[in-house]
């Protein structure tokens, strides 16, 4: 349940914005002989969107549609997608450890890493497949529709949290340009620019844009000078469009993107949840609150994040007699790259090194020190196992050699097109059907590298060298997805629509793995046997594979995909609707050799040590496989929707239930190995929540806006991890706010004044299934082994309890002046400078948690033109 000071604040929340819309009510009733057409001069247009595929009022749509209109987001500034999510109650965005790399929540249902998003990501009709696609600039937009709840029967695999469709403009018969650039502290600079008009008349036009962005960041390497190394970003996008109308039936659209990113990445530091060892040892930072953390980047590695992307798609729109006849097809190549500092000096991966021996005694000659509770000796031998204490303490990230190189490669090309054929708007009964397919090839390796000191060499496999790879998962990922859907919606009379939609998705999975076998490794012993000549990968270890070989797997999955849905207009002024939808998401593969990697370093090291406080951990320790099933939900909604007081009050709300089975949740882990990410699975979990946003027009020129989400959630069942049923959906807040107000008046007949603020609460938010209680770690063994004696294991025990990341507010502020086709603005981001945590990623057999720091303020100007 959520707690007294959260409900507190949510109770505060939704009491604003009631109290909003009753003060609003009731100064437009002390006003109701106001001159009627004053009143309507400054309500609300008619929203229209494409969430159904069809173009439709807004009130029509039978569930709950989030709206940035165009004018929202030029006064906004919205840019990313981090910067429409946060004027949108229910959903959430993490975006913290590469590019590329966006995990969104909506309404509890949240995207994996390593696996795929949780929701269908639509651009100018066309369905974008690659994750990676979601993190870009957004130019040109003009508008965005997130579409809440299971949209797998309208967009099929993937939609279990429903729908974010962004439009752009498209080009027409008139001629313009537009420019506009950004300058901010941290030396941020944000240039955009496009041309766009007719080649030929009513026939062809066409749009050329680009965009820059480049920033130093908000935290320097205080080991590297204080260089601006840690969460630097420079990155581009050239893009081209022609929409041709051969005829008034047909229209054909043709897009093409480039776009190259070089940045830092990895930008976490390390908290302990040791409370045992923490009050033996009287060091209270090794059982650290992740919200009190004070960041300190130190790596001797400078970490750097390359993404190429390559976009092309064509959609056509055939017109016939009742009928339209739509098609399209995309091919999309995506590229992804790292190197960052390792973890591995924690675990004395590389104790046995010369260069990680010599880089500790200097750095501790220098008089070096590292932030608490790490310990930087005279040598990287572990101080639990020096009896004169001259040893170390590590966690990951530091700046000696011993933490190794870790080296990621993320590619994907895919190919996928749609052919669909629909009925008209006009009639009672609308119908649409239609056929898709989908091809993608997806490779993804990690590998662990020497550290010799020297600038890097780059290469995920480095068979020799001074960057030898030490330890490696690499495998080829294929996919093949067929699909059939269809939709009918009916109006039953004047005032009732019902519709239902059916979608039918097969997912042919394969895997391939591309870990050299004639490749061992000199630091890694499966056999803890002190001869270090084992392969790269414990997968092929004979210990669990007797051939030697990863054999390739294939497996299919298939899901039927109902929605059902009623409209209900009560008045003119109010909507009822409701509705129930199946949510799917493919089962797929881990990384090869994942399994072995767990139960041999992490389940049998600890089983082997823990049999004197077994009663103590219960049920902790993780159940990882080289596979993943499927994901399915079933969800109900039920809400209303109103525009009230001539269209200058818009109100809605709504009350949902999801129940997910076999959640797919991304899990991290690092030890004696390396590290390793991995896809598991939550049996089961219960969701349910409500929501309720305001928009007024108290003026001509002052509006009010808000709104509130509150989300509940349990664990229900969950064999990887037993103990941590009665525990809370991860990545979920309790809750979100978001409000503001927005003034916009003539000064002269030449420009006007405007002026912004919006206010974003995020509630408490837990990151992982395990929440507290006691959990077994490395550290048991370890010190169970250690001079403390084999009595001393319990002082390994960890407990999560905090991890949670606490609420925080951001407060984003827009002012300027702006012209006919000019605009000069002031803007400040988070203008209060709110520390807060952007991710927490609890490891739970390290016995900590890796925490991503969130934006801090940033501020600056602001010019466009256009003409």
């Amino acid at each position: 349940m959520i707690s007294y000071k959260s409900r507190a604040r949510v109770i505060a929340g939704v009491s604003s914005v009631a109290i909003l819309t009753s003060a609003f009510i009731g100064n437009s009733a002390l006003a109701q002989d106001a001159d009627a057409d004053e009143e309507e001069a400054f309500s609300f247009e008619e929203i229209v969107v494409t969430a159904r595929r069809r173009s439709e009022s807004l009130k029509d749509v039978p569930g709950s549609v989030s709206v940035v209109s165009a004018s929202t987001i030029r006064d906004a500034g919205v840019e990313r997608a981090e910067d429409f999510i946060a004027l949108t109650p229910g959903v959430s965005i993490v975006d913290a450890a590469e590019v590329g790399d966006s995990q969104v929540n909506i309404r509890g249902i949240n995207g994996s890493r390593d696996a795929e998003n949780s929701f269908a990501f639509v651009l100018d009709g066309v369905l974008m497949t690659n994750p990676a696609a979601f993190n870009r600039e957004f130019t040109n937009l003009s508008q965005i529709e997130i579409f809440k709840g299971p949209q797998g029967a309208i967009y099929g695999r993937n939609a279990a949290a429903g729908a974010i469709i962004a439009t752009t403009s498209k080009p027409g018969n008139e001629f313009g340009m537009q420019l506009e650039g950004s300058y901010g502290n941290n030396e941020s600079f944000d240039i955009q620019g496009a041309v766009e008009g007719p080649l030929v008349e009513d026939k062809l036009a066409f749009r050329l844009g680009a965009d820059y962005r480049t920033t130093d960041g908000f935290f320097r390497n205080s080991f590297q000078n204080n260089d601006a190394i840690v969460d630097r970003f420079e990155g581009y996008n050239v893009d081209g469009r022609l929409v041709w109308t051969p005829s008034d039936e047909l229209e054909i659209d043709t897009k093409i993107r480039y776009g190259e990113v070089d940045a830092s990445s990895i930008t976490f530091n390390a908290t302990f949840h040791l409370p045992n060892f923490a009050q033996g040892a009287n060091a209270p930072l090794a059982n650290e609150d992740v919200n009190d953390h004070e960041f300190v980047f130190q790596p001797n590695i400078v970490s750097d994040n390359n993404q190429t992307a390559f976009e092309f798609s064509s959609k056509f729109d055939y017109e016939m007699d009742g009928m339209t006849l739509t098609g399209w097809v995309l091919y999309s190549d995506i590229e992804n790259d790292l190197i960052a500092d390792g973890t591995s000096a924690a675990f004395g991966f590389f104790n046995g090194d010369p260069t990680c021996q010599q880089t500790t005694a200097d750095l501790n000659a220098a008089g070096v020190t590292l932030p608490a509770p790490q310990i930087l000796g005279q040598s990287p031998v572990g101080i639990i196992f020096t009896p004169d204490f001259s040893g170390s303490f590590f966690g990951p990230y530091t700046p000696t050699t011993c933490d190794g190189i870790q080296e990621q490669l993320r590619n994907q090309q895919d190919f996928s097109f749609e052919l669909r054929l629909a009925s008209d708007d006009s009639a009672d009964l609308r119908w649409m059907a239609g056929i898709y397919f989908l091809d993608i090839d997806r490779q993804v390796g990690v590998s662990l590298n020497r550290d010799s000191g020297a600038d890097p060499i780059r290469g995920l496999v480095q068979a020799s060298g001074p960057n030898r790879t030490e330890a490696l998962v690499y495998d080829d990922f294929d996919s093949n997805v067929y699909a059939v859907f269809g939709q009918v919606q009916y109006d039953v009379n004047d005032d009732v629509e019902f519709s239902a939609a059916l979608r039918y998705d097969r997912e042919e999975r394969s895997v391939s793995n591309l870990v050299p076998t004639d490749l061992t490794s000199t630091v890694i012993d499966l056999n803890f046997d002190g001869i270090f000549n084992d392969p790269l990968n414990p997968g092929l270890s004979s210990l669990v594979n007797p051939s030697g070989v990863i054999e390739d797997q294939e497996r299919t999955f298939e899901e039927l995909q109902p929605k059902l849905s009623l409209t209900w207009d009560v008045s003119d002024s109010t909507t009822l609707f409701a509705s129930w939808g199946v949510g799917f998401k493919a089962g797929g593969f881990n990384n090869a050799g994942s399994a072995a990697t767990v139960d041999i370093f992490i389940n049998s090291f600890i089983n082997n040590q823990i049999s004197d406080f077994a009663d103590q951990i219960g049920d902790s320790l993780p159940n990882i496989t080289d596979d993943y099933r499927k994901e399915t939900s079933s969800a109900f909604e039920a809400g209303f929707k109103s525009s009230l007081l001539d269209g200058r009050l818009n109100l809605e709300g709504a009350a949902y239930y999801t129940d997910v089975t076999d959640s797919q949740f991304f899990e991290f882990f690092v030890g004696t190995f390396g590290l390793l990410r991995v896809v598991s699975n939550i049996d089961e979990l219960e969701l349910y929540g409500f929501e309720f946003a305001a928009n007024a027009r108290m003026t001509d020129w002052w509006s009010l806006y808000g709104g509130v989400s509150v989300t509940e959630s349990e664990i229900k069942a969950n064999a990887s991890r037993p103990d941590t049923v009665g525990n809370k959906a991860p990545y979920t807040p309790d809750y979100t706010l978001n409000f503001g107000s927005q003034f916009d008046f003539d000064v002269n007949e030449d420009y006007s004044f405007l002026a912004r603020a919006d206010v974003t609460v995020v509630g408490p938010t837990w990151f992982h299934t395990q929440q507290g209680g006691t959990n077994a770690t490395i550290f048991n063994p370890l010190f169970a082994l250690s001079i403390f004696g084999p009595d001393s294991g319990a002082l390994g025990n960890a407990d999560f309890s905090n991890a949670r990341r606490d609420a925080y507010t951001t407060l984003d502020v827009r002012a300027g002046i702006q012209g006919e086709n000019w605009a000069l603005m002031g803007f400040a981001r988070n203008l209060t400078n709110t520390n807060y945590l952007e991710e927490v990623i609890p490891a739970p057999e390290f016995g900590g948690s890796f925490i991503h720091p969130g934006s801090r303020r940033s501020y600056g100007v602001e010019l466009s033109y256009r003409f």
